[in-house]
């Protein structure tokens, strides 16, 4: 495993991060048993919402926690604001409300990583960056930030904290992948940050040194291997996998991925990983892994290097390699 550091968290931040919404306090055997292997693989950072499972998620990983006795080793991340069937939910009392229920479910005095799940454009940033001020100052989360949130959303509200003496946004967590996301799987609200209409926002985080949990690194399968251009119709998780990804360009990537996977005898969800982790932005991937042996294979990514000409070529920005 590799590890990095967030500002305000104490702890390594490991350079994969599991995705828990297939955890749950309905199932805590099979919750419980994921979770181990992920800590055993050297895992510390584990990403859960309040929206996931309908609170199942955090109540299966606050269980897991106090029967482990570990919650100083582990980083939680968790989100608030998601919007539901009658409102966008991006405000001071629902961000509120939402930190409680979490660590309430979560069994814990404080989360680590806390984002805005959504933004609402149409609202000032000035009241949400004193609403995160106000927790964070409380002590109940150590860092914040946006998940879908544009890079210009977030330049805002890190303008308004400087110019009121308040703490800034210091993580975000767009989707990045080496799919180009054509369409949002979730609707119009997700944002993204993938392939060449995006490299702006790339370069952004570049230069200000943000730290990224890019969720969908694996563009929620099209990367598992079990994907091609004549089966993924029947092969695909979900529809969404076909609204977002199964376009030609991302087909050629995901068999140059193949061919670099063959040379270097790896799996392909191993080279696009790997691909995502190459990005020179402070990067932590979102993993949806399921059992040991995915855990094991996403861990292996970490020790695949691909050099500059290899990324611009499964990116389709270069012909040869």
């Amino acid at each position: 495993m590799e590890y990095g550091q967030i500002a305000g968290v104490n702890k390594p931040v490991s350079r994969l991060v599991l995705g828990t919404m297939i955890v749950s306090s309905d199932d805590p055997e099979k919750s419980f048993a994921l979770l181990d292997e992920f800590v055993t693989a050297g895992g510390t950072t584990l990403d859960s919402a309040h929206v996931y499972g309908g609170g199942k998620s955090e109540r299966g990983i606050g269980l897991w926690m106090e029967r482990r006795g570990n919650r100083e080793q582990v980083v939680v991340i968790s989100k608030c604001s998601h919007p539901n069937a009658d409102r966008k939910r991006v405000t001071p009392y629902d961000i509120a409300s939402d930190l409680h229920d979490s660590l309430a479910r979560l069994r814990t005095m404080y989360i680590d990583l806390y984002f805005l799940h959504r933004d609402d454009s149409e609202l000032p940033v000035g009241p949400i960056v004193e609403a995160l001020n106000e927790h964070h100052a409380a002590g109940k989360i150590r860092a914040f930030g946006g998940s879908n949130w544009t890079h210009q959303r977030l330049e805002e509200a890190n303008a308004y904290a400087a110019k009121h003496g308040l703490v800034p946004f210091s993580i975000s967590s767009p989707n990045l992948s080496l799919a180009d996301q054509q369409q949002s799987p979730w609707g119009p609200d997700c944002i993204t940050i993938s392939g060449p209409k995006h490299a702006d926002a790339r370069c952004w985080y570049a230069e200000h040194k943000m730290p990224i949990f890019a969720w969908s690194s694996l563009a929620r399968g099209f990367f598992s291997g079990r994907l091609n251009r004549e089966n993924f119709k029947e092969a695909a998780l979900d529809p969404s996998v076909v609204k977002a990804y199964c376009y030609e360009e991302n087909f050629q990537r995901l068999e140059r991925a193949a061919e670099l996977a063959k040379e270097k005898g790896l799996s392909v969800p191993q080279v696009a990983l790997a691909w995502v982790l190459e990005q020179p932005i402070d990067i932590y991937a979102l993993i949806g892994a399921a059992n040991r042996e995915e855990i094991a294979a996403n861990v292996g990514a970490l020790g695949l290097k691909l050099t500059p000409a290899e990324c611009e070529w499964l990116d389709l920005r270069r012909e040869r390699r």
